[in-house]
C-alpha cells in the first residue's frame, strides 16, 4: 500500500511537469507584459476598490475625512499633493508637532501649526475650529495614512521608531498635564432601566424598547450591528426566548452566520415592536413618520444615537450619552454582576482583551467590597 501511494504522488508530479512544458506551445498574444516588479495602474485600482468594498461604511468616511485633511495640510504646508509618491519620516513628525499642543514653560499650550494655516483649514471645512488635534484625532490620521501607504505598496512612514516614540512621549506629556480622552457615559442597569420608564410613547416607545434592549441584553451591539439587523435574521424559540443572527460586523469580516441570544424583557420587547409593526422582509428597526406610520427603510446609525440621547434626556439623566453607550454599559454591568470575561466577549465578539478590560474591571470593582472598607454609620 505504501509502494502504491509513493508511485501515485510521483505519477502526479509527472504529469504537474508535463502540463508545464505544455505551456512551450502557447501562442503569445499582442498585448505588453506585465512588470513583475511593481503592479500596473489598473491592478492597483482594483486592489484600492476591493479594500474599499471591504470595509465598513462608517469606516470608509472616516477614512475619507482623514485623507481629505492630509491632502489640505500637505497643499498648504508643503505645496505637496497626496499621492505623489510616500512620505518621509519628518513630514508626519511636523503633522504630530503641528497638531499636538504641549506644555510649555511659562504653563500655557502650543502646538507648531501656524496660525495662517490652521485658518486656512478652517475655511477649506477640513477642520471645525482652529486649534490643536486631540491625541485620538492625530493617531487616527496617522493610521489612515499609514494604511494608504500599505495599500499603495510603499513604506510608511508611520511605522518609523523615531514616530513611535514622539507619540509616545506625547501621550505621556498630556497625561500629566491633566489631559483625559473622554468615553461616553456607560448605560449600567440602572440607567437602562430609567430609559426604559420612558418608552410609553406608543410605537415609538415600542420600537425604542426593542431597540435598547436587543443593542444591551444581546450583548452590547454596535449601532452599525443594529441598524444591519433584517426581520430575516431573528427567530423565536419559545415565549421568553429569540434569537438574532450577526453577518459581517466591525471585527468579524468573513460573513459566516453567528447567533446571539435574547431572554426574557429583551425577547418580549422585540415580540411586541414585530407584533406591532409587522413585516416579513427589510430592516428590523425602521423609521417612524407622524400618526405612527412605519417606513420601509430602516434607522441610521445617528438614530441610534439620537434614541439613546432622548430617552436619557427624557429619564432625567446626566452623561454624556451615546450609542457608545449600550456597549459600555453591557460589559460594565457584566463585570458588576461577576459574568466570567470570557462569556462577555463571546457575546459582544471583542478581539482585544485589553479593549474590554478597562469597562469589565470597573463594573467588577462596584461589587467589591474593597470600596466598602469604611462602612456608614446609622
Amino acid at each position: 500500500m505504501k509502494d502504491y501511494s509513493t508511485l501515485k504522488s510521483l505519477n502526479l508530479i509527472y504529469d504537474t511537469l508535463n502540463v508545464m512544458k505544455n505551456t512551450d506551445d502557447i501562442a503569445l498574444v499582442e498585448i505588453r507584459p506585465l512588470n513583475l516588479h511593481s503592479l500596473a495602474e489598473t491592478t492597483a485600482q482594483a486592489a484600492e476598490a476591493f479594500v474599499a468594498a471591504g470595509t465598513a461604511a462608517n469606516t470608509v468616511r472616516s477614512y475619507r475625512s482623514a485623507l481629505a485633511y492630509w491632502s489640505a495640510w500637505l497643499k498648504l504646508r508643503y505645496s505637496r499633493e497626496l499621492g505623489d509618491g510616500a512620505l518621509p519620516v519628518a513630514v508626519a513628525i511636523q503633522f504630530v508637532l503641528d497638531h499636538l499642543a504641549r506644555p510649555m514653560d511659562d504653563g500655557n499650550w502650543n502646538h507648531l501649526l501656524p496660525e495662517a494655516v490652521d485658518q486656512a483649514l478652517v475655511e477649506a471645512g477640513a477642520k471645525s475650529r482652529p486649534g490643536p488635534l486631540a491625541y485620538s484625532t492625530v493617531q487616527h490620521r496617522l493610521a489612515v495614512l499609514g494604511k494608504w501607504h500599505r495599500v499603495k505598496g510603499w513604506d510608511s512612514p508611520t511605522d518609523a521608531p523615531a514616530l513611535k516614540t514622539l507619540l509616545r512621549s506625547a501621550q505621556k506629556a498630556q497625561v500629566r498635564q491633566g489631559v483625559t480622552v473622554r468615553k461616553k457615559t456607560a448605560m449600567a442597569l440602572e440607567p437602562l432601566q430609567a430609559m426604559l420608564a420612558t418608552c410609553t410613547d406608543g410605537l415609538r416607545g415600542t420600537r425604542d424598547r426593542a431597540l435598547l434592549l436587543l443593542a444591551w441584553s444581546g450583548g452590547g451591539r454596535r449601532r452599525s450591528e443594529v441598524v444591519g439587523l433584517q426581520v430575516g435574521d431573528v427567530r423565536r424559540l419559545d415565549a421568553d426566548t429569540w434569537v438574532y443572527s450577526l453577518g459581517t460586523t466591525k471585527t468579524d469580516t468573513a460573513g459566516a452566520r453567528r447567533e446571539k441570544p435574547l431572554r426574557g424583557p429583551a425577547a418580549h420587547a422585540l415580540a411586541a415592536w414585530l407584533a406591532a409593526a409587522p413585516a416579513s422582509t427589510g430592516p428590523l428597526f425602521r423609521r417612524l413618520y407622524r400618526g405612527d406610520k412605519v417606513s420601509s427603510h430602516g434607522i441610521g446609525g445617528d438614530q441610534v444615537a439620537r434614541i439613546v440621547q432622548r430617552r436619557a434626556q427624557l429619564a432625567g439623566l446626566e452623561g454624556d450619552w451615546a450609542a457608545h453607550s449600550l456597549r459600555s454599559g453591557f460589559v460594565t454591568e457584566a463585570g458588576r454582576q461577576g459574568v466570567p470575561l470570557g462569556d462577555v466577549m463571546a457575546m459582544t465578539e471583542h478581539r482585544s482583551v485589553a479593549t474590554v478590560m478597562g469597562y469589565f474591571q470597573a463594573g467588577s470593582l462596584l461589587g467589591s467590597t474593597a470600596t466598602q472598607l469604611l462602612k456608614s454609620e446609622d
